[in-house]
């Protein structure tokens, strides 16, 4: 080959090199702008070049490893935007917990001392009674209970024995009535 001949393939290979990096250089500002991922397949694509001259031409490699580690840096920060919202809802949540925990213990409290007031109530009511409980109470209901029982069972009986004795009474009066108009016949006679 000539000189120049060497010269000329050079210069137009210099030529094609430059316009695959313009190409890389402007698939990568496109990706970027269409926040699609960044990565040497998806810049050979679009760029429409060979991933082995992404990888062995210097400068193309120092444009994709600018942008893959650009785009790992925005994806990063991206993801940390996104999980510094999670950790604030996460965060904000905790709070409302805590905050109605505080309130249930403090509605707790409340309800434990109504309870104690109703309890005390409750004593108070036993005491009210003058010296007795209500099992003492009932238990001498039931006692009164029988003895008025018994007194029925003993009114029955001294009502029968005054009825025999009423019944008594009308036959010795008319026994008399009958002795005294006897006597009273054998005086005449």
């Amino acid at each position: 080959m000539k000189p120049s001949n060497t010269a000329a393939a050079i210069a137009a290979r210099r030529t094609q090199t430059k316009a695959k990096l313009d190409r890389v250089a402007t698939a990568i500002g496109q990706l970027r702008r269409d926040c699609g991922r960044v990565t040497v397949r998806a810049i050979a694509q679009r760029a429409d070049v060979s991933a082995t001259f992404l990888y062995e031409n210097a400068d193309a490699r120092a444009l994709v490893q600018n942008a893959v580690s650009g785009s790992r840096t925005r994806r990063d920060a991206a993801g940390q935007a996104e999980h510094d919202r999670i950790e604030a809802t996460w965060r904000e949540r905790a709070l409302n917990a805590e905050a109605e925990l505080t309130r249930t213990q403090r509605e707790i409290i409340v309800q434990r001392q109504r309870i104690g007031d109703l309890m005390g109530q409750i004593r108070d009511f036993d005491q009210m009674v003058p010296g007795e409980s209500v099992q003492h109470l009932i238990s001498e209901n039931t006692s009164q209970k029988y003895q008025v029982h018994q007194l029925t069972q003993e009114h029955r009986k001294l009502q029968e024995r005054l009825e025999g004795a009423r019944s008594n009474l009308r036959f010795s009066d008319r026994r008399i009535a009958a002795l005294e108009a006897q006597l009273l016949e054998q005086k005449h006679s």
